[in-house]
């Protein structure tokens, strides 16, 4: 029989790819590459499919778009256009607008570095969320998606679960509580084996695999 341990170790194997390496980002404590989660996490906020979503930021990135500074000397048009080659149709001018938004108040109140606002946080979760939250068009879930992903490079705010995390290790038969969760992989795999829970709490049919 497995022990709780085995059956992360094989969650993390099998489908804990994060979304930010599935969008194309060398996710690092580093300025350019937390813009591109904070971009990621704006396009994942709307009712569109995660695939939509992923293909979008790719779309966005391969443009140049890497920093918030580059995004600024986009065109609203250009980045509509870019959104809809991402598949991104349904939002692409409002979401053409919130990108130019975010770029403009990362840089103006952060100076473009998210891990300024990581600090005025003092790497509180609750606070953090807030702070998110004042980007257009990220509420609470949102918020959640940056934070979980954000934790492979933020260790101030590791071991952490959002609702949909808990709900896929209830599913997995796994602890729901953070730090029982973290105690199951190495510290650095936390944020694998989140998205992977994320990925169950979708699909559960996924557990399936497990097994074969």
């Amino acid at each position: 029989m497995s022990t709780q341990r085995d059956r992360a170790r094989l969650l993390v194997d099998k489908h804990g790819r994060t979304f930010a390496a599935e969008a194309s980002i060398t996710l690092r404590d580093k300025p350019a590459p937390l813009w591109q989660l904070l971009v990621l996490t704006l396009l994942l906020s709307t009712r569109i499919s995660s695939e939509i979503a992923l293909a979008t930021a790719r779309e966005l990135f391969s443009a140049s778009w890497r920093t918030p500074q580059h995004l600024r000397e986009s065109t609203w048009q250009q980045r509509v256009d870019a959104l809809g080659r991402g598949g991104y149709r349904r939002y692409d001018e409002s979401t053409a607008t919130r990108l130019d938004e975010a770029a403009a108040l990362l840089m103006d109140r952060w100076s473009g570095d998210l891990r300024r606002l990581r600090d005025e946080a003092e790497a509180d979760s609750s606070r953090l969320s807030s702070l998110l939250q004042e980007f257009t068009g990220i509420g609470p879930t949102g918020a959640d998606i940056f934070l979980r992903e954000a934790q492979a490079v933020w260790p101030q705010v590791r071991p952490l679960v959002d609702p949909l995390v808990r709900k896929g290790a209830k599913a997995a038969e796994l602890p729901e509580e953070a730090r029982a969760l973290a105690e199951l992989v190495g510290e650095d795999e936390f944020a694998n084996l989140a998205s992977a829970l994320v990925r169950i709490a979708r699909d559960p049919a996924l557990l399936d695999d497990l097994d074969s």
